[in-house]
């Protein structure tokens, strides 16, 4: 809990650069593809283009902002030499893991509800099913939460933060279906759409809200979630045990 306190302090505290960024630019992304493309493409799936895109754009704040508060803020830490006070402390790593991990969920379900109200001023939507749409969040904060501890140990200059969202995550966010359905795709491209994972994670989370998955088993999703979860989780323990990038 101390670590988790600390994490969500520090981006509170700066939060003219960690929540404020995100909500100006999903404004513009709704005002750009929603009010003015929108317009022109018509409905997707049944939804005004605006409605469609709005989980797309809620689980992309999601997923960038989990990721990058804890690569920056871990990376932060071992760079100060901070982090040495952390390991040599009577804590089993798996606490110091859920601390960043959670700071980095607190941050993505915060940046998501923001952008979820302000897409509220554009839409109306009523929540197909709201257990759905939680569990697609959180897990998927997660997931990145993880992702984005790992690059913060294997990080060695500031710049590697960066690396991944920028040649990474962006454009596999781009490619997972935030704008489109790939059901409008060529089949050639749907198959390659599909090994995008990315791609069921916006697609459930759009399931949630409403109701339609783009062909998308939501079930086969959250196992496809769980099992990354589990995945990183294990190796983020193992980097900790290790040592690896942290005690050199």
């Amino acid at each position: 809990m101390t670590i988790f306190a600390k994490e969500v302090r520090r981006f509170m505290r700066i939060w003219p650069q960690t929540l404020l960024p995100p909500a100006i630019s999903m404004v513009l992304y709704f005002v750009i593809f929603g009010a003015v493309i929108g317009s022109r493409i018509g409905t997707m799936s049944g939804f005004s283009y605006m409605t469609y895109v709005l989980p797309g754009l809620v689980m992309m704040s999601v997923i960038t902002n989990s990721f990058s508060n804890v690569a920056s803020s871990f990376f932060s830490n071992k760079f100060q030499r901070c982090i040495e006070e952390v390991l040599i402390s009577p804590v089993p790593n798996w606490i110091i893991l859920a601390g960043y991990v959670l700071g980095g969920v607190a941050r993505g379900v915060i940046t998501g509800a923001i952008v979820m109200g302000l897409g509220l001023f554009f839409v109306e939507l009523d929540v197909h099913d709201f257990l759905v749409t939680l569990l697609a969040v959180v897990m998927t904060a997660t997931l990145f939460a993880l992702g984005g501890f790992i690059n913060g140990v294997f990080a060695r200059k500031f710049d590697d933060v960066s690396i991944v969202p920028t040649f990474v995550l962006t454009p596999m966010t781009y490619l997972g279906g935030v704008f489109y359905s790939i059901e409008i795709l060529p089949e050639f491209w749907q198959k390659v759409s599909m090994l995008n994972p990315i791609l069921y994670q916006v697609n459930t989370f759009r399931y949630g809200l409403l109701g339609e998955a783009g062909g998308i088993d939501t079930g086969f999703s959250f196992a496809v979630m769980l099992l990354a979860i589990l995945s990183l989780g294990a190796y983020s323990l193992h980097l900790l045990k290790t040592g690896r990038g942290l005690r050199s």
